[in-house]
């Protein structure tokens, strides 16, 4: 059975503000049964039929349970089909926010015919009933969850349609190309030719340009919604799980000044000054024989390919460790792609920080005066040029007496503000929509190739369907009840 086919005949009712007390809970219904369902439970304190009511109609007046007694006042919002979020007859009633009110206001609309609506049932019916696409749908899961201005104007532009006004163009131009490629195999015996192969190419070669854009675009769209990843990296005991949680400011990793102790990645996400950034605490890199610490290192190297941004910590009581950890990363780190921040750590231990830093720390000792934080950080400095690296800077701090920090927070920000610079743009932001676009691309590469080479029109008309197919999937044109279910399970009760 389709999910359409599943939801016809159906009303469904859930309290859309959550499961914890407050001034004030709605419970929203929705189905072809909402007014005969509100009718059994609500009395308006004007004498009004409630069929008759018109669409946009705000009312007062009380809920009474099945015994006559009062459960509430409300406030009743009436939305009469096509015009309503989900496309049926619905209604949303404000009622106070106790736990008790709504559990019973919830029992109540059941027993007269309503069924408890799973996570992500109303905005489901709303794409079912053609109010809005699949991407469109999916883009209002990331709208509640958008934690950033930068998410919320990405959700938002997704919700207004942008993202599937560009699809929407490029499936048209493609069903161009295999409506007239189709054409020409009805007409095989006459060998014409209704689509000139210079239009096509062009077409295809658009197409292509068009869609490899929006892929592109992915990384800065991913960022925004889940989190710059910044993946802190180094040697053991170089003070990496203390800057995480001093980052976080809560002591999320585990530190200990034994070597090793961080196994497996640590992430967390912290907004700074409007920005996500996702912090991956990693295992210290050494030479071992430990299998899982092994493993462990072998995250960290998998970690540091996937960031966008790399803090290396090495340590200052260490310096003769500098060269083997900067070599080390050197060969790992994509200076073109990611931006590096190398930190020069456990400042406190040493009077090597400048004068204007030593009056936020008492803990400075005598050992190694001579040792200037001019001397470390001009040292790092020659050993990164040498190995090819160019970090955007090198910064010295003392993770445990969170100095520097400050420092480093405005240099991260500073580093990602194109993340502030969404606007209008059209960007992907979620995995799924990624993968099929990659598919899409790849399907067009093949039919360009064969194109040029002359390949029976059947087989480049076949490639351009993949494609439309592949596009299809985003936007729901083409879906099954299993991509819909693994959608809307995400989504929240209520929504």
């Amino acid at each position: 059975m389709s999910e359409l086919a599943n939801i016809e005949g159906t009303t469904i009712c859930a309290c859309s503000t959550g499961n914890c007390s407050g001034a004030v809970a709605i419970v929203r219904i929705s189905g072809p049964d909402t007014i005969d369902i509100l009718s059994k439970v609500f009395k308006p304190k004007r004498d009004v039929d409630l069929k008759a009511v018109p669409g946009y109609t705000l009312l007062y007046g009380d809920v009474f349970k099945h015994d006559g007694t009062l459960l509430d006042d409300v406030l009743v919002s009436i939305f009469k089909a096509p015009h309503s979020y989900t496309g049926e007859d619905s209604a949303e009633i404000s009622c106070h926010g106790s736990n008790y009110i709504v559990k019973e206001l919830l029992s109540m609309l059941t027993d007269n015919g309503a069924k408890y609506a799973a996570g992500g049932d109303f905005t489901k019916r709303a794409f079912l009933n053609g109010k809005m696409d699949l991407a469109q749908a999916e883009a209002v899961c990331d709208l509640i969850s958008s934690e950033t201005e930068a998410a919320h104007d990405v959700a938002m532009q997704q919700i207004r349609g942008g993202f599937s006004k560009e699809l929407e163009a490029m499936r048209t131009n493609l069903l161009q190309i295999v409506s007239l490629l189709e054409l020409e195999l009805d007409f095989s015996d006459e060998d014409v030719q209704f689509a000139d192969r210079k239009e096509l190419q062009k077409l295809l070669d658009d197409s292509c340009s068009q869609i490899n854009s929006l892929i592109s675009s992915f990384k800065l769209g991913n960022a925004i919604k889940s989190g710059v990843p910044v993946a802190i990296v180094g040697a053991t005991n170089t003070g990496k799980s203390t800057l995480l949680n001093a980052l976080l400011r809560e002591d999320r990793a585990i530190v200990s000044s034994i070597a090793g102790t961080t196994r497996d990645t640590i992430e967390d996400v912290i907004n700074l000054d409007g920005i996500l950034f996702r912090f991956i605490d990693t295992a210290g890199i050494r030479a071992t024989l430990e299998a899982i610490e092994k493993m462990g290192i072998e995250r960290t190297y998998y970690k540091i390919r996937q960031a966008s941004v790399v803090l290396m910590m090495l340590d200052s009581t260490n310096p003769d460790g500098f060269a083997e950890s900067i070599d080390n990363l050197s060969k790992r780190i994509n200076s073109s792609d990611q931006t590096l921040f190398i930190l020069i750590n456990k400042c406190d231990q040493k009077s090597i920080l400048p004068a204007s830093e030593k009056d936020k720390t008492d803990v400075y000792s005598s050992e190694n005066d001579a040792t200037s934080v001019d001397d470390l950080v001009e040292r790092v400095r020659v050993m990164a040029a040498d190995a090819g690296l160019a970090p955007t800077a090198i910064l010295p701090i003392s993770a445990r007496q969170k100095v520097g920090l400050d420092v480093l927070e405005s240099m991260l920000v500073e580093s990602q503000k194109r993340l502030r610079a969404s606007g209008d743009m059209v960007l992907v932001s979620n995995m799924r929509h990624y993968t099929a676009l990659k598919d899409a691309y790849n399907a067009l590469l093949r039919a360009n190739v064969a194109l040029g080479e002359h390949v029976p029109t059947d087989l480049v008309a076949q490639d351009i369907r993949e494609s439309l197919y592949s596009i299809g999937t985003i936007v729901g044109a083409v879906s099954t009840d299993e991509i819909l279910g693994n959608i809307f399970k995400n989504f929240c009760i209520g929504k």
